[in-house]
């Protein structure tokens, strides 16, 4: 056995075992019995003690060094071992899986507090939460920017400097159409409800299905916040339900489709290893936002899913497919993110962004982050933080320990928006497909160009290699300009 092949076998061990702490996470959020918390917390710390002593072992390190690489693939699977080992060296085995046992904990915590809308139930947490982190940061950082290091654990190569400068090219172009868009005098509909549960989750698997997801290797649960887990043959996605509302539930549930079908696209030889998931968070939010938007919430779609939920809840007070189009893309400064409209989405991105930053460097104390938060928010959205639940309470990230995952979000829609123009170029059959609720030729596309490749070649250059051109804001840009003139005839 070559040392390239017995680096390869302990590392698809390590990518297995690393898959049972991630299906212990979903267990966690979906069906684990509230008063397991505590040993569940136990159980994942061990299990990081196991991965990071694996992540670490020396020979690893003797593996890379005498690894001869054969070809392009090759190559690929050690670049990506190599940053998983300097990482793991970086990070004490001791402070790796405190960090897994606390948000486990976390996690419920702030669940319950988000749902009493009490603050000061979660802060103590939440301050054991950004302790550890920022240590980790430190660890990893040897130095250098910790904000930095962190953002480098879900965008490799990303710096908070480049987020930073991406975010003033986005902003005065966002910040103009809003208000272009809200002093145009239009409004569009909302959707009357209630809205049967049972009904939305059947729908909501509809369109699951519709997108390209394969039940057969994966599932549809609910959660407190959607999220997707897994790879290869096993991914699973989340949603949530609410009566008077039917949007978040759909959308949430495509959101999550991108990701999983994302995974689930990745080519089968790279099963278990550093190329079977997705290369960054940035290009794995690409996935999950051109399906949520480029393509769900397209007027194309609008006719086809006006339909169906005609079917399941009656006319819901709109005067037919237009009105439909008109209400799943209205514009309005809302509190939540996950409810956001393109409009304003990268606006919240922006906040916690810069919150987040400031936390992790120390200018930012966990004491200060709610007053920080509200406002920031008013001062950006215009509208006084009304509860904490629909504020600095509503998003799992930080309660999880996910510093610096909030910008690929907005890099994700910058990757997207470059994507949909390059799709529109390419497939033009796209559009009359998707009005009859066939997503195929778009996300054919798209496993085509993206899907297939895992980790295989690094975010930047997987974009441009499918489209033709380097990353840039502008087709993001282009496209919401085009969309919202048409809807609010600016």
């Amino acid at each position: 056995m070559t040392a390239y092949d017995a680096l390869l076998a302990f590392t698809r061990d390590t990518h297995a075992l690393a898959e049972v702490l991630g299906r212990l996470s979903w267990d966690q959020e979906t069906v684990m019995p509230r008063g397991a918390a505590p040993q569940r917390a136990e159980e994942m710390a061990a299990l990081e003690k196991v991965l990071h002593g694996r992540r670490s072992d020396p020979r690893v390190g003797e593996w890379l060094a005498a690894a001869e690489p054969s070809d392009d693939v090759a190559r690929a699977q050690i670049r990506l071992i190599r940053r998983a080992y300097d990482r793991a060296m970086k990070v004490p085995v001791d402070l790796a899986s405190e960090i897994a046992r606390v948000t486990s904990l976390s996690q419920g915590i702030w669940a319950e507090a988000r749902a009493a809308d009490d603050v000061a139930a979660f802060l103590p947490t939440l301050a054991q939460v950004v302790d550890l982190a920022r240590a980790e940061a430190a660890a990893l950082a040897d130095g250098g920017d910790p904000y930095d290091a962190l953002l480098d654990g879900h965008e490799p190569g990303m710096s908070g400097a480049a987020i930073a400068a991406l975010f003033d090219s986005l902003r005065p172009g966002l910040v103009d159409l809003r208000q272009r868009i809200l002093g145009s005098g239009r409004d569009m509909a909302i959707l009357q409800g209630p809205f049967d549960e049972a009904a939305q989750l059947r729908l909501t698997t509809e369109c699951a299905r519709a997108f390209g997801y394969d039940l057969d290797r994966g599932r549809i649960d609910k959660a407190v916040h959607p999220f997707s887990s897994g790879s290869g043959l096993d991914v699973r996605i989340t949603t949530r339900t609410s009566p008077d509302e039917i949007f978040g539930c759909l959308y949430s549930t495509i959101h999550e489709t991108g990701h999983g079908c994302y995974e689930q696209g990745i080519d089968r030889a790279y099963l278990l290893t550093p190329l079977g998931t997705g290369v960054s968070m940035g290009v794995h939010e690409s996935q999950s936002r051109i399906y949520e938007n480029q393509l769900g919430r397209s007027r194309a779609f609008a006719g086809w899913l006006h339909g169906r939920c005609v079917e399941a809840f009656g006319d819901m007070g709109v005067a037919g497919a237009d009105a439909f189009y008109g209400a799943m893309n209205r514009v309005e400064a809302g509190y939540i993110r996950t409810e956001a409209d393109e409009v304003h989405y990268n606006l919240h991105i922006m906040l916690r962004f810069d919150l987040e930053r400031a936390l992790i460097r120390g200018a930012l104390e966990v004491a200060d982050l709610e007053a920080a938060w509200n406002d920031r928010f008013k001062a950006d959205f215009g509208v006084a933080v009304d509860r904490p639940s629909n504020g600095v309470l509503q998003d799992v990230h930080w309660p999880v320990g996910l510093f610096g995952y909030f910008p690929t979000y907005t890099l994700g829609n910058v990757y997207a928006g470059c994507l949909f123009e390059a799709l529109q170029r390419d497939v033009p059959e796209w559009e009359p497909a998707l009005a009859t609720g066939d997503a195929g030729p778009a996300t054919g596309w798209l496993r085509e160009r993206v899907q297939q490749y895992g980790g295989l070649y690094e975010a930047p250059a997987l974009i441009a290699q499918a489209t033709g051109a380097a990353v840039s804001a502008q087709p993001l840009l282009r496209y919401l300009e085009t969309k919202f003139a048409d809807l609010y005839d600016l």
